[in-house]
């Protein structure tokens, strides 16, 4: 039996993985974790999980909270599921144990015995039928993960709308200032030490001494002015 990895991904790092980890390892107490933060539906730019295909082996286990945690793109799904099948590499899905490569593999070699008739040809149109159904199936379910991130996106998208056609703000106001601590303490010093505001420094040592950017430094200078 090869080595058994758990993944586990959330969207952004402020989220909690714990819930993740705690139903991977309620399994397989075993798991080697691979987790990592990334927002997107797609596996490009997901270093930490790249780098476990590259590593998983024939025999390997990759077990996924959902099957959501391994693609939210339908296409790009389907495609990496069989080409880590055809690998040798097992897949499990806590929640989605229908889809689980063992399950896939059970359909494809199980089906109708034959009978050594001419009934069989309807016998193998069966099995062939049984196994399209099953890959069906596996389809669907990143079909649903898709799905569920398309529904939140127009959902969004929506809320935004009515918020505009209700008259509220949608983001930062045009021309309005944004403010920090830092801003406010590179403001002071600006105010202080400026010859503009009647201290003994040019703009370059102001500069200098507050470590602003050109275009920061002569903002600040305008919005203390007005």
């Amino acid at each position: 039996m090869g080595k058994t990895y758990g993944y586990c991904r959330i969207s952004r790092k402020e989220q909690s993985i714990d819930r993740q980890l705690r139903n991977i390892l309620a399994e397989y107490s075993d798991a080697i974790i691979v987790q990592e933060a990334f927002t997107g539906t797609k596996v490009e730019g997901r270093k930490e999980f790249e780098k476990l295909i590259k590593t998983v082996k024939q025999g390997d286990m990759i077990v996924f909270d959902s099957v959501s945690r391994m693609s939210r793109n339908a296409e790009e799904g389907i495609e990496l599921y069989e080409q880590l099948y055809n690998k040798g590499i097992h897949l499990v899905f806590l929640k989605e144990h229908y889809i689980d490569t063992a399950t896939y593999e059970k359909a494809l070699s199980e089906g109708v015995p034959m009978t050594g008739t001419s009934v069989d040809i309807i016998l193998a149109a069966i099995n062939e039928y049984l196994k399209v159904l099953r890959r069906e199936q596996i389809i669907a379910a990143f079909a649903q993960a898709q799905k569920e991130v398309d529904d939140l996106h127009q959902r969004t998208r929506e809320g935004i709308e009515t918020a505009r056609l209700n008259g509220k703000q949608i983001g930062q106001p045009k021309g309005a200032k944004l403010t920090t601590k830092k801003s406010i303490a590179a403001k002071e010093i600006i105010r202080k030490h400026s010859r503009d505001f009647n201290g003994s420094l040019t703009d370059a040592e102001v500069m200098q001494l507050t470590g602003l950017a050109r275009n920061t430094f002569y903002r600040y200078k305008k919005e203390l002015r007005q």
